[in-house]
């Protein structure tokens, strides 16, 4: 009987299939540290957002997480740009053994891609897309990442898909201190909050890597 009620409840639970892994309580930098670029500026948390302020260049903030995935799985979080021109939530993750930065709004304001892909930036390779960005708008961000490929929404519209099989995969030297995971400001002020990551199931995971590139 007890061995029954067990099955009976592992199933139910197997058949909700992943759950969501909040990365961010909305209070505390609790599981991350200041990423610790020169002259960063004063990382902090207010009114439940990661607040990343202005800096020259660059202020950012770095998972201590040492349980992150590495590959068929999907990361969201929400960020908006309170000032400035550039990308206010650079995003570094980890793609199998390496890692790559999804960029908002670089390069003045008009790029949004992954950085980098075979050792081109995004403002050089096939992700980058123009998406124009306004300050004090949140914008919900979601990043998939399967053993082929990787896709990028915003707002739920989709601006990245690349194929990343037998390709190099990492990122500019800014951003290491970002590694594994971590947001990144550039010249501007960002916040960031409901950072999530979940595995994706098979299904979505065999989708991703199908995705037309």
């Amino acid at each position: 009987m007890r061995i029954a009620l067990f099955l009976g409840c592992f199933l139910i639970l197997t058949a909700q299939g992943p759950k969501d892994l909040s990365l961010f309580d909305g209070k505390t930098l609790d599981g991350w540290k200041v990423a610790g670029f020169a002259n960063e500026g004063d990382v902090r948390v207010a009114d439940g957002a990661i607040v990343l302020p202005a800096s020259r260049p660059m202020s950012g903030v770095t998972s201590t997480r040492t349980d992150l995935p590495t590959s068929d799985y999907e990361l969201t979080y929400e960020a908006r740009r309170l000032e400035g021109e550039d990308f206010f939530a650079a995003c570094t993750f980890p793609v199998g053994k390496s890692f790559i930065t999804f960029v908002n709004g670089g390069w003045g304001g008009t790029v949004t891609g992954l950085s980098s892909i075979d050792g081109a930036d995004a403002s050089e390779n096939q992700s980058g897309k123009f998406f124009k960005y306004e300050n004090n708008t949140w914008y919900r961000f979601r990043v998939r990442v399967s053993d082929k490929a990787i896709r990028c929404w915003v707002n739920d519209e989709p601006v990245v898909a690349v194929d990343i099989e037998d390709r190099t995969i990492g990122t500019r030297i800014e951003t290491r201190r970002n590694q594994p995971l971590g947001f990144a400001t550039y010249r501007s002020t960002g916040e960031v909050r409901k950072v999530e990551v979940r595995k994706l199931t098979s299904e979505e995971a065999a989708k991703n890597n199908k995705v037309d590139l």
